[in-house]
């Protein structure tokens, strides 16, 4: 078997061996394991390696960095208490090779096993169902909780490993399982220490409206009178499914464009690229080259938070970090063919492991695939109606996560102009909670009767690793600002300057709409043959909200990094996270991308980091309801002087065979076998030159314009008359031009459907008349090809 390459995920019998070193070096403890991933190789060890792949000389001999494995793990002690340990494996030595302790004050993330005790737990506590008694409950509804993670501890709180829930009562009665038990909100949160498998409160919500405060003592007994179903599966609806909406399929009759080989590496259209995947960040891309230039070294999303809006206890702490406190790879779903991603598509694998560390393949979490976006460019030349189009294709790496009612949709673009789009869709269930009946509240909607969706925000962060045509980069900021008025500089008000700016040591600055703010990543080192600049990418940070908790709060201190749109560090290996390695029950954050910042350091011609913050201040519409039509953000990089065109200017212009009009015609409409558009005439659209005569004429003197009108209009009346005379064009601006450079006065462009001499139509009865005519305004004439 072929070793591994260095970025390529853990293959199950390397799984398996760092498992076995752990219990080697923890004899006779009880281990409970929380996942084992791919520890990457630092970036010393892993660009030398790189370097001779893509130089064509890596051979068997050539250096590589060791395989490592990172291993979280807890060992439980007699008393139940657990003390969590990540530690780092050498699977070629089989050795634990280093090993770090947590205290209880840094809590690892939720595993889905400690989600379904979770539910065991409050199902047989006389606590919660002491609670859960003081409602009447309709016949036939049972209780469903969401587990979610405690957020924040409140001052003083015990620093215990903690897990509260969320509850509805679903309506047992349709004999669905797919029933949508959100329409049933009990305003009821069950808190409950981990360590122990107990629950020890039951949190008692204020179901009030506007003009109640924070009260939490309005709440009726019978707590679901008011509610209705909220259903969204086919067969459960009230309202028939549209029967008009006819197939629209996508077809690649000789397969895909690209090739996924070892696993991991991708090619398609001058990129080359490989796809990790890990617990905490799904779907990761390393090493991008575009026509063998390093673009990027690494490209993730490092974290997002959804923080809460309500202000009544106890939703100060309702705060989720998707990717610290639960991960994205371990909520990602298994994709189904023909429904999230359409196409010739390449599904690839991941693993998870249970508590006792043994893997299991995690079926199709990745999919790539190609689709069509429109169109990639397009130039009419008015002189000649001849339009050359192509259109805009797209590679599309994508995962999907479900956390509880939330799904968000993650996927890495890449274009044919070396462009790379990163974008986010949130769908799913928005978060409810019950309110009285006939209440509205100010902190959210109620988008079903008895179910208030509070205001929320999703707060996105994405990590750049830049490699412009290497790893020693610069990040600059680039603004467009107004000059004012001056009579030597500016003298008619119209100019405007461009100010760039090198981003000298780390920090955070925010978008800035009104100097369209642009973030250049650049290779001080190579310049532009053409422009003379740096060889850069670019994008512009989404001037999307910041998050709105008060700076003081829990809530804000451990979300440092959504206090700023854009983040400049230098670059430490293993610091991905922006909210730092460990988000749950978080004070504040530790280890994010707020203290890489502070370090002050250089990062000027270095190894640079680039976070992107951006998201959705999302205050809930009905519409939302019960399942919310997708939010899209996006965050475009894009080539700037990096090369020295369009680099999609060899993407054919070719025609799509199965386009038709509505009527089932097709029609010669765009690029194909140098065939032409017959109508309409205003869009001659063909991959071959047409034969363009430009006719320039020289006037008499005291040529009045009733004769040129006159003149202008007999040859017009030719088209159609005359064969092989397509068009006439009288006067185009830039024929004028052209004559007047050669001392003429007046210019024509005769289109023609070959490229025969206009002699040939001389004896022509309507050129006879137009020839006629010309001799009396015109003293000489020239014909000759126009080239394009």
């Amino acid at each position: 078997m072929l070793l591994p390459h260095p970025l390529e995920q853990l293959r199950a019998t390397e799984i398996h061996c760092a498992r076995d070193v752990i219990f080697k070096v923890n004899p006779g403890v009880l281990i409970q394991f929380r996942s084992i991933f791919l520890e990457e190789p630092a970036k010393a060890s892993l660009t030398s390696f790189l370097a001779a792949e893509h130089g064509g000389t890596l051979t068997s001999s050539t250096p590589r960095p060791p395989r490592l494995a990172n291993v979280y793990y807890d060992t439980i002690h007699s008393d139940k208490t657990h003390k969590y340990f990540e530690a780092v494996v050498d699977l070629d030595l089989k050795e634990e090779v280093s090993r770090q302790a947590f205290d209880s004050s840094m809590q690892p993330s939720f595993t889905l096993e400690e989600f379904y005790s979770f539910n065991e737990a409050c199902m047989t506590s006389p606590l919660f169902q002491e609670a859960v008694s003081k409602f009447k409950l309709p016949e036939g509804f049972v209780l469903e909780i969401d587990p979610w993670p405690y957020g924040g501890l409140d001052h003083g709180e015990p620093d215990i490993r903690y897990m509260q829930g969320l509850c509805f009562a679903k309506d047992t009665r349709n004999g669905n399982p797919n029933s949508n038990h959100y329409g049933y909100p009990i305003p009821l949160i069950p808190v409950m220490d981990f360590h122990k498998r107990e629950v020890i409160r039951v949190d008692k919500l204020a179901t009030g409206g506007t003009g109640d405060g924070l009260a939490c003592d309005t709440t009726p007994t019978n707590v679901l009178d008011h509610t209705r179903p909220s259903e969204y599966v086919p067969e459960l609806l009230d309202v028939k499914l549209r029967t008009d909406l006819k197939p629209l399929n996508v077809l690649q009759p000789e397969g895909p464009s690209f090739q996924v080989s070892n696993g991991s590496l991708v090619e398609w259209q001058k990129w080359r690229f490989r796809v990790g995947f890990n617990p905490r960040e799904g779907a990761t891309i390393h090493d991008i080259h575009y026509d063998g230039r390093s673009v990027l070294y690494r490209l993730s999303f490092s974290e997002m938070t959804v923080p809460y809006g309500d202000p009544r206890p106890p939703f100060h702490r309702k705060q989720a970090f998707d990717f610290g406190d639960g991960g994205a790879g371990r909520s990602a779903n298994n994709l189904a063919l023909g429904c999230d991603c359409l196409g010739v598509i390449q599904y690839l694998d991941g693993f998870n492991i249970d508590a006792s560390g043994q893997p299991s393949v995690a079926k199709n979490v990745v999919c790539v695939h190609e689709q069509d976006n429109g169109i990639g460019w397009k130039h009419t030349n008015f002189r000649t109606d001849r339009a050359v189009v192509t259109r805009y294709r797209e590679l599309v790496v994508q995962f999907i996560i479900t956390l509880a009612n939330y799904e968000y949709i993650f996927a890495y673009k890449f274009d044919q102009a070396g462009g790379i789009t990163v974008e986010t869709r949130a769908t799913g269930i928005v978060s409810v909670i019950n309110i009285d009946h006939g209440k509205t509240s100010p902190w959210g909607n109620v988008v079903s009767p008895g179910a208030l969706a509070q205001n929320h925000q999703h707060i996105f962060c994405l990590r750049i690793d830049p490699a412009i045509n290497g790893y020693r980069n610069t990040i600059f900021r680039e603004e467009s600002l107004p000059m004012p008025m001056d009579i030597h500089t500016n003298p008619f008000g119209n100019g405007y300057q461009v100010v760039t700016q090198p981003v000298a040591t780390s920090g955070g600055f925010d978008a800035s709409p009104s100097t369209n703010l642009t973030i250049k990543m650049s290779n001080t080192n190579v310049l532009n043959p053409i422009s003379g600049r740096p060889v850069s990418y670019k994008f512009t940070p989404p001037a999307t909200q910041l998050l709105l908790a008060d700076p003081r709060s829990t809530v804000a201190q451990r979300a440092q990094f959504a206090k700023h749109h854009v983040w400049v560090t230098r670059h430490r290996d293993g610091e991905f996270f922006a909210g730092g390695k460990f988000t749950n029950q978080s004070r504040t954050e530790r280890g994010g991308v707020g203290d890489a910042a502070a370090r002050n350091e250089n990062t000027l011609d270095t190894d640079v980091v680039i976070w992107s913050v951006f998201g959705l201040s999302h205050n809930p519409r009905v519409e939302d309801w019960p399942v919310m039509p997708i939010e899209k953000m996006e965050v475009h990089l894009r080539p700037a002087d990096f090369f020295d065109r369009n680099p999609a200017l060899d993407v054919p212009g070719t025609k799509n065979p199965t386009s038709v009009l509505v009527d089932g015609k097709t029609d010669d409409c765009c690029a194909a076998g140098g065939k032409v558009q017959r109508a309409p005439e205003s869009h001659r659209q063909s991959s071959q030159d047409i034969p363009v005569k430009d006719i320039l004429f020289k006037l008499k003197p005291g040529v009045t314009a009733a004769q040129i009108d006159e003149f202008k209009k007999a040859c017009k009346a030719m088209v159609g008359q005359v064969p092989g005379l397509r068009e006439i064009h009288n006067n185009p601006p830039l024929a004028m031009t052209a004559s007047r450079a050669k001392g003429y006065d007046m210019g024509l462009l005769a289109i023609l459907e070959k490229p025969d001499d206009i002699s040939v139509y001389a004896g022509h009865p309507s050129h006879l008349e137009v020839q006629k005519l010309r001799e009396e305004i015109c003293d000489d004439a020239l014909a000759y090809d126009m080239e394009f």
